[in-house]
């Protein structure tokens, strides 16, 4: 006797800061819902959660993961003993964790901007060897400029403000690169390795950051081969490495210099830039509802 039908259930992972399927994903989980998806808004450290109830995890907007590195990885683990899906794999998002994924991209052969880490007790001789520069300072582990400071080694406000940043956390340190505020930073979307849109991220006046919430600005914008070519010769990378192709990636990238350097490899919660993208979610909710997970799920809620 064939089980009742019910729809496949996704749970969309969020945060407690935004409990809602946010507007930047309305369509994918309209599409879904065509597709006989059940997409559910899912705050990732709601302890009362059954997540064994759902067929897949979707990372979506959670968005403080950062702050709370060991409780994320525990929560990778538990969705991992009990046998969920998690999109991305949860292998993959380990990695992409750590900024430190960074040096393995480039032992890869993929341009990134130069960067050297070093502990909260170490920027001090690691600055002091880059004499005059203007850098950024980053957490390993970090998003949204959290604990992100730009300015100029030797200069003394910039000094006190290291002097400031936590002890406990480790840090990437980069050169700062001009032409992210004179040119803009792109940022261009994948799905299953396959192009899908891009955009054009500037700050706002006198700032270097380019995420919304420090008033930075977002546009479509059509990368060239150039672009196109670097950015997927990082995602190749990603699998010379042993991991899956992510589901979904944004490779975050500035021109310099005539050449595109990463700066980041989003694979965990990125913003897709799907709002005015409806073809671009309808090809991503194609993908999803070909998942082995949710494809399972549909055949047995339809007795097959």
């Amino acid at each position: 006797m064939p089980l009742p039908h019910r729809p496949a259930r996704l749970a969309l992972a969020t945060c407690a800061e935004l409990p809602s399927i946010q507007p930047d994903d309305a369509e994918l989980a309209a599409s879904l819902e065509r597709r006989g998806i059940q997409p559910e808004s899912c705050i990732w450290t709601d302890p009362a959660l059954d997540w064994a109830s759902f067929d897949a995890v979707l990372i979506r907007t959670i968005w403080d993961y950062f702050k709370h590195p060991v409780a994320f990885n525990a929560w990778l683990d538990r969705l991992d003993t009990m046998g969920v899906a998690v999109i991305n794999d949860s292998c993959l998002l380990r990695w992409n964790s750590d900024k430190r994924y960074l040096l393995d991209l480039a032992r890869h052969g993929v341009a990134i901007i130069p960067t050297r880490l070093a502990g909260a007790a170490d920027l001090p001789d690691v600055l002091a060897s880059m004499p005059a520069q203007a850098v950024v300072i980053k957490p390993t582990v970090s998003g949204g400029a959290w604990h992100t400071l730009q300015g100029r080694i030797g200069e003394a406000g910039f000094a006190d403000a290291v002097a400031r940043l936590p002890r406990a956390l480790d840090y990437l340190v980069q050169p700062f690169v001009p032409e992210i505020v004179s040119a803009g930073e792109w940022s261009l979307l994948y799905f299953a390795g396959e192009y899908s849109h891009a955009v054009l991220k500037r700050p706002a006046v006198g700032d270097y950051r380019v995420q919304g919430e420090h008033g930075g600005s977002t546009l479509p914008a059509h990368p060239d081969a150039a672009i196109l070519a670097a950015a997927e010769q990082a995602l190749r990378a990603v699998t010379a490495l042993g991991y899956a192709m992510p589901a979904y990636a944004r490779v975050d990238g500035v021109v310099s210099d005539g050449r595109f350097l990463l700066m980041e490899l989003e694979l965990i919660e990125p913003s897709l830039f799907l709002a005015g993208q409806p073809r671009a979610a309808e090809r991503l909710a194609h993908l999803l509802a070909d998942h082995p997970a949710l494809r399972r799920a549909a055949l047995v809620s339809s007795g097959h």
